[in-house]
């Protein structure tokens, strides 16, 4: 019997997220990438002491300036953040999670972004650590292991495993392969195959069999649920479209 992978809404593929849930949350400097709609839904359901793991903490002021995972702090329910860059690009503009972090509320993990990348990946290969040069000597050390390769020191690297991952794509088939664009094609791949549940929003669902074999980079054996994107954000997230939002 066929595994029905659509969701009708947004809500209802979030709806089963606990509290205490570690979720990865496909973002990478800015809209095009970043599970919109997913986010919003998961603002609304309300799972608290979540961790989330991301390229950053949302709310850095890189790009367009839009709602993205920044709510889920702005809402309270984060208590530890895994990222690269956690902290706004403007002093004078923190972020939620920002200031979240100075005041002790929610516990940073800083992570380098290359070393994130690798322990996602190797969540989803079932590789439990590795070895990297990144970090040594640097407070990111911490109380790692270290090993000497080729005559450089090398920390250890332990892989991230999560329970849900919230990515975006540009198309799936009924069977939950995905195909990118753009910058679509940067953490959201390998959180997809990392995580106990994928769920991922798209613009486009077609019948199995009705996608190019050689553009899917995700198969479907690692996606749970798809929901389709009804609705124009307002903002461009497609690369023909023009990058920056006009003001009026």
């Amino acid at each position: 019997m066929a595994i029905n992978k659509i969701c009708e809404t947004f809500d209802k593929a979030v709806a089963d997220i606990p509290d205490g849930a570690i979720i990865l949350i496909g973002n990478f400097a800015g809209p095009g990438g970043t599970p919109y709609y997913l986010i919003h839904a998961l603002a609304r359901q309300g799972a608290k002491n979540l961790t989330i793991i991301a390229n950053t903490a949302g709310g850095i002021g890189l790009t367009v300036d839009y709602e993205d995972h920044r709510i889920l702090f702005e809402n309270g329910q984060v208590k530890k953040v895994i990222a690269s860059f956690p902290f706004s690009t403007s002093a004078s503009k923190p972020s939620p999670a920002e200031k979240q972090i100075l005041a002790g509320k929610v516990e940073l993990e800083l992570v380098p972004q290359g070393t994130l990348a690798e322990r996602i990946r190797c969540g989803g290969a079932g590789i439990p650590a590795f070895y990297t040069p990144t970090g040594y000597g640097t407070t990111i050390a911490g109380q790692k292991d270290v090993k000497w390769f080729d005559g450089r020191p090398c920390l250890l690297e332990k892989a991230i495993k999560a329970d849900f991952a919230l990515v975006r794509a540009y198309k799936a088939d009924k069977k939950g392969n995905l195909v990118y664009r753009g910058t679509m094609r940067q953490f959201n791949p390998i959180m997809a195959m990392n995580a106990r549940v994928t769920i991922a929003e798209v613009d486009e669902i077609v019948e199995a069999g009705g996608l190019d074999p050689e553009a899917v980079v995700t198969p479907g054996i690692f996606v749970n649920r798809i929901v389709k994107v009804e609705e124009n954000l307002g903002f461009p997230r497609h690369p023909e479209r023009s990058f920056w939002v006009k003001k009026a």
